[in-house]
């Protein structure tokens, strides 16, 4: 790397939506990435696989098929790799309506999994710091807008959001106890190219597209602050250049938001896929889903401060990228 000698990084979820972005960027300024995912077909295993494909063809990349919730499975894929100093892990059971269905998945990857890494990165040496993923989600029914770091987040409406708080309670215990340095990253609704099937603007595209009717929740009374992955990247990456450092008041964790700081309307948001598409969709409106918010905005004060962030893509710009993206991947 630039800065130094090219150590390793370890990225979990590395097949994933924000996983394979981060692995690239990583990559693209010289870092070696050893990358693991389990592959798993809560949605196209075909996406993930073209993902991986996109990380095969940079030099620096090691894949290893691997799962977080398996203790060995970590083990064996970290075995000799002598230079691993930082873990971004990314990996999880993702999405709030899921949670509904499989609880138990979310148990075994956001606990389990959580814990495991935890314990690598105890048992690391020359570890420099473990950056890992939470979510917008842990702010639950709380009402003040935008939401902030420092709010109360103890009334989570999901299991997948009780999850992801459990995620930074356990980070911050074992940076208390073991001086583990660790950042948790609360994303607010990443999308862009090479996104998950399974969010919004995806299901959005592929439906115009088909001419079927997009399911619009709480009647279209939604507002979401949606942030273009290159943004996020952006952000994890400066958080894992940064690591906390621990005082006498507390251990060496930090929280940040990365979001826009723009709570979006979702008709706004449909209406820029309508627009890239040159195809209106038809709406299918819908209650409020259980586990669902009604808005979500980022105060992103603490990121600006201590980490440089600032997110750069509106969804005017953002939007457009995608679709280019989606037409690509299908032929569409």
């Amino acid at each position: 790397g630039w800065y130094r000698y090219a150590m390793t990084v370890l990225v979990t979820g590395v097949a994933g939506f924000i996983g394979m972005h981060v692995a690239q960027a990583l990559l693209n300024r010289g870092e070696k990435v050893l990358g693991i995912d389990n592959l798993n077909d809560y949605y196209d295993v075909g996406l993930k696989r073209a993902r991986l494909a996109v990380l095969e063809s940079l030099s620096g990349f090691r894949f290893v098929h691997a799962d977080i919730a398996d203790e060995a499975g970590i083990a064996a894929a970290v075995e000799g790799v002598d230079d691993l100093d930082r873990i971004i892990h990314l990996a999880a059971q993702a999405g709030v309506r899921y949670s509904l269905e499989n609880p138990a998945a979310y148990v075994k990857a956001n606990l389990i999994g959580q814990f495991n890494i935890l314990e690598l990165a105890r048992r690391l040496d020359r570890l420099d710091h473990l950056v890992y993923a939470s979510s917008s989600s842990v702010y639950g029914g709380n009402t003040k807008q935008p939401f902030s770091v420092d709010d109360r987040v103890d009334q989570p409406i999901s299991l997948y959001a009780a999850t992801k708080r459990s995620d930074e309670l356990m980070g911050y215990a074992y940076s208390h106890m073991f001086g583990v340095r660790a950042s948790g990253l609360r994303f607010f609704s990443a999308y862009g190219p090479w996104g998950r099937p399974d969010m919004s603007a995806y299901i959005f595209t592929s439906k115009i597209l088909a001419g079927e009717p997009i399911p619009v929740f709480n009647y279209g009374e939604m507002s979401r602050d949606f942030t273009y992955v290159d943004d996020i990247v952006s952000g994890v990456v400066a958080a894992l250049d940064r690591p906390p450092m621990a005082n006498d008041e507390k251990a060496p964790h930090a929280l940040y938001n990365l979001g826009n700081h723009k709570a979006e309307p979702l008709v706004r948001f449909i209406g820029l896929i309508e627009q890239a598409l040159g195809k209106s969709a038809e709406f299918d409106y819908k209650p409020m889903q259980p586990g669902d918010v009604r808005a979500t905005y980022a105060d992103i004060e603490e990121s600006r401060r201590y980490l440089g962030y600032e997110p750069r893509t509106s969804i005017d710009e953002g939007i457009p990228k995608f679709v280019k993206w989606y037409r690509e991947y299908h032929n569409v």
